[in-house]
């Protein structure tokens, strides 16, 4: 069986598809990935398709406009990157010839591909929370790019639940009705240290685009009895943030699989790939939105007790370590977080998924 899979975003949107890839390709399938040619990963066939976002174009942070960002997702998504991922996933469909196409729930070019090329597809949640990314106007956009390919419009967006959808969000945190839940990680052992340590991060897109926001909460966190690991992003270079005390680590990059079966909490943008890592190992959260989906993401953290949110623009050194100082030492918080653990814990791997992905074919 052939398996395509198809990412329309950036690191966040491809991570979600791998486990169940490497899956795939350990049953003996043959596995390709088409999307950003920088995150392609080496391990599978790549197909390049669209551009990489530029690296080290910074901007000024900010104040969140949840509008804006909702606007921005249907124009983009939605629109251009619709018409583009349509076009090239068709292409590379026709060249590869897949049985079967999987891409993440953003990808709505690669769903229309499918659909005019008779091609089965499934589609994997990517967006945690799942209150964004259905503005009004999305279906009467998409349904431009689908006449282009020869296809009826579709105003009830039924093209995203057409086949398969799996979720690797535990459905306590998202509810996706008729979702097949997966795992979307391994299972590891956590590994606290002693001192706590910390993990912060901004993701891999949002970095460059932070202001004084790394400076500011590292003002506030590293004073505080932990050991703090911060990762800036390769738009950054660490010397920026200046000489830092021993309990201080910071790195452009590290993989946060290695990195989260020894921390104690996160502090992070609270986008879906870091938010899912971190309830996986049932950690607790501090949670700064700054765009895109990360506002969902944090308000349904906050409302299952597993995090605090701050204003990315308004809060303080202070505010900073206050709230770390909460979900490190106040107990209902890691109960909550960890309560969600033991629900992903629980949740099919994807290898036990893959039955049903095979049986689209």
């Amino acid at each position: 069986m052939r398996i395509l899979f198809a990412f329309a975003g950036g690191n966040g949107h491809l991570q979600p598809l791998l486990p169940l890839a490497r899956a795939a390709a350990d049953r003996g399938h043959a596995v390709a990935v088409t999307g950003r040619p920088g995150v392609l990963p080496k391990d599978f066939e790549g197909f390049p398709a669209g551009a990489d976002e530029p690296d080290g174009e910074r901007r000024p942070l900010a104040r969140l406009d949840r509008d804006r960002e909702e606007l921005e997702f249907r124009d983009g998504f939605g629109g251009w990157i619709a018409r583009e991922r349509a076009a090239s996933t068709k292409q590379v469909a026709q060249r590869w010839r897949p049985d079967v196409i999987v891409c993440d729930e953003a990808d709505f070019g690669s769903m229309i591909a499918a659909e005019a090329l008779g091609i089965p597809h499934a589609s994997v949640v990517v967006l945690a929370a799942g209150t964004f990314g259905r503005p009004d106007g999305l279906a009467e956009l998409l349904d431009e790019t689908r006449a282009t390919h020869g296809l009826r419009a579709d105003p009830s967006l039924a093209m995203l639940d057409r086949h398969l959808v799996i979720s690797p969000v535990p459905a306590s945190f998202r509810a996706r009705p008729g979702a097949q839940p997966m795992r979307p990680m391994p299972l590891v052992p956590p590994a606290p240290t002693t001192p706590p340590t910390v993990y912060f991060t901004l993701g891999t897109i949002f970095n460059t685009e932070s202001g004084d926001l790394f400076a500011r909460f590292l003002g506030g966190l590293r004073d505080l009895p932990i050991s703090l690991v911060v990762t800036v992003g390769a738009g950054i270079d660490p010397a920026e943030l200046g000489a830092q005390p021993p309990n201080v680590r910071v790195e452009r990059y590290i993989p946060q699989a290695d990195l989260l079966p020894r921390c104690s909490a996160v502090v992070s943008h609270a986008g879906s790939g870091t938010v899912v890592g971190a309830l996986a190992h049932g950690l607790p959260m501090v949670l700064v939105p700054m765009g895109a989906d990360q506002p969902a993401n944090a308000d349904r953290c906050e409302s299952l007790g597993a995090g605090v949110v701050l204003d990315a623009v308004d809060s303080t050194p202070a505010d900073a370590a206050e709230a770390l100082r909460a979900v490190l030492w106040q107990p209902s918080y890691r109960e909550a977080a960890e309560a969600l653990r033991a629900e992903i814990a629980a949740m099919p791997s994807p290898a036990e998924v893959l039955p049903l992905l095979e049986s689209l074919h």
